[in-house]
């Protein structure tokens, strides 16, 4: 009888030792989760975000089903720049977001006339052609007979696949509100990830 006592004992002991071990193990997954969390949330929702590219507007440069991440601090010190491509709420329906190149800076005048770009702003008043060469295949050009006003919380933004973009030319001005942040990397497909 006392054999049997003692093993009762000895079961008792081990299982209130598994149980402390499993509870342990739990506790430590649980703080991973929430450290995790407090790390990953804020740079989420506050520093980069992800974007996938529909559709073919920004054709050759970035191609439907492509992985990008966004950079969305970088616009809290800096504005936009010519060349840059961005992501923001389509002015027309904010749920939607769209992936362009910012051509026309605020307080600038945009034209386009003859196929091609011509920026006007205190450095050209007499206006320039843009010079995309460093980002759209030669021969690319850009329909339309736009002559526009930017003031200064606007872009003027274009699809890099000029002919399969809605952009600018049809919905106007992009307010700089709208803007989420800069393509920052693409992701995937690994074989063609690149940081911008």
């Amino acid at each position: 009888m006392f054999i049997f006592k003692g093993f009762l004992a000895t079961l008792g002991m081990t299982k209130a030792f598994i149980m402390l071990k499993v509870f342990s193990f739990i506790w430590e997954i649980a703080k991973i989760v929430v450290i995790s969390l407090a790390i990953i949330i804020p740079i989420r929702y506050y520093l980069i975000q992800p974007f996938f590219v529909r559709g073919a507007s920004m054709e050759p440069n970035f191609e439907n089903g492509q992985y990008l991440v966004i950079n969305e601090i970088g616009y809290r010190f800096d504005d936009p720049e010519r060349g840059d491509v961005v992501v923001f709420k389509y002015p027309l329906d904010p749920s939607q977001y769209y992936i362009k190149r910012v051509v026309g800076l605020p307080g600038e005048k945009i034209e386009i006339k003859d196929d091609l770009i011509f920026i006007y702003n205190s450095n050209s008043p007499e206006g320039m052609k843009l010079d995309e060469s460093n980002y759209l295949p030669e021969g690319r050009i850009t329909r339309g007979g736009i002559n526009v006003q930017l003031n200064n919380e606007e872009y003027f933004v274009l699809g890099d696949n000029r002919s399969a973009s809605s952009d600018s030319r049809k919905w106007g001005p992009l307010p700089k509100n709208n803007i989420i942040g800069r393509v920052w990397l693409r992701a995937w497909p690994f074989d063609s990830a690149k940081i911008f």
